[in-house]
């Protein structure tokens, strides 16, 4: 792995896909963890404002918070410590692990920031890892738009329209994708039984600990602290 290589991409393109980044026993492991505690048919944990504006239906689960030590040597993994530096620079730190539940015929995630671009050089880091595979019959691909983390903000518009530029990915099981918190980024419906993924969040130094409190959507801002629309946004 070259690591100077892929920071470069990322500055660049405001994403990385590296395969086979993680051990199958690993993943095989977490896999497990998380399908018995979302069981088949979690209830959804946004308030109906939210999911009927912002077209995003998933049930986020916060592992670590609850004292569950599955999830650590993830994150204290070497390799994943020493790219995160390449990409955020020393004095980075680590937010928390957040996993991200998708039932099925759900809508899965509109395009959005996960924090605003106001300042560029504010932004949370998204380090995803994937213990299945991401297959077109699953449904659940992440499409991101190259080089959109320098173009300011999301144009508003159609929540899940398409962008002419946007790349479609496919990840496997084992694949790590780290993702720039500004880049314009969607997941597409869930058509299998579920899908999910393991976002351990960081953020260069200096950053805000509640930087992705405010997340920009093609048709608003909202902010999760207290479950409201700051900003309506029209084309």
């Amino acid at each position: 792995m070259n690591i100077a290589a892929l920071a470069q991409q990322f500055a660049e393109e405001g994403y990385i896909v590296v395969e086979d980044f993680f051990a199958a026993d690993s993943m095989d492991h977490l896999d497990s963890v998380i399908r018995s505690y979302y069981g088949d048919s979690p209830d959804f944990w946004h308030n109906d404002e939210f999911l009927e504006k912002s077209y995003t239906e998933v049930v986020p689960w916060f592992p670590q918070r609850e004292g569950n030590h599955d999830f650590d040597a993830i994150e204290q993994d070497e390799r994943l410590q020493q790219l995160t530096a390449a990409i955020l620079g020393e004095g980075w730190g680590s937010q928390y692990c957040m996993v991200m539940f998708s039932k099925q015929g759900t809508a899965g995630q509109a395009w959005h920031q996960d924090c605003p671009p106001d300042d560029p050089s504010r932004h949370n880091l998204n380090r995803l890892m994937y213990t299945s595979d991401i297959v077109d019959e699953i449904g659940g691909q992440t499409v991101v738009v190259p080089g959109s983390h320098k173009r300011g903000e999301l144009p508003a518009g159609d929540p899940v329209g398409e962008f002419d530029d946007q790349v479609v990915l496919r990840p496997k099981k084992g694949t790590l994708v780290i993702l720039h918190g500004h880049t314009w980024h969607r997941v597409l419906p869930i058509k299998g039984n579920y899908r999910f993924s393991t976002n351990y969040r960081a953020a260069p130094a200096g950053t805000p600990d509640d930087i992705t409190d405010v997340c920009v959507y093609r048709n608003m801002r909202y902010r999760f602290s207290d479950s409201s629309v700051i900003e309506e946004r029209v084309a």
